[in-house]
């Protein structure tokens, strides 16, 4: 999900999603990379030349997923809250959770919801996953 809130902002190259993602290694950058990639999450530009110039972005399919991060920092808001009075003034509501709010306040989905139309999502097509060719060989020793 780091991956895809970094790419959010524009392409990126490797190196600058190591530095983003610090302390992940690039051996496990890697291999999200190429599994978001086979997932179709991810589009990889080699743009060639030396030094070599590869760039990662999202697809169309891997934007689908930032209405997901967006509805994840508002519930890390809500739960952050450690007093109604302090929530109410700073954020203008008091959260979902609080007693002062069980009559007054709209709920959490409906306030939060930003998907703009089912018929984007619809009209996407799943992507079978990858998997190996199973061998119920016997190997006698």
């Amino acid at each position: 999900m780091l991956v895809v809130r970094d790419l959010f902002a524009g392409p990126k190259r490797t190196t600058e999603l190591l530095e983003d993602l610090h302390p992940i290694s690039s051996r496990t950058l890697m291999g999200r990379l190429r599994e978001m990639e086979q997932d179709e999450l991810i589009l990889r530009n080699n743009y060639g030349g030396l030094p070599r110039r590869v760039e990662y972005e999202l697809t169309d399919r891997g934007r689908l997923l930032i209405p997901l991060l967006d509805a994840l920092l508002h519930t890390g808001l809500v739960l952050e809250c450690n007093d109604c009075q302090e929530r109410k003034d700073s954020a203008g509501y008091y959260c979902d959770f609080c007693p002062e709010s069980r009559h007054t306040a709209e709920p959490i989905i409906e306030r939060y919801q930003r998907i703009e139309s089912i018929e984007s999502v619809e009209s996407i097509e799943p992507v079978e996953p990858s998997r190996r060719p199973k061998d119920d060989s016997i190997v006698l020793l």
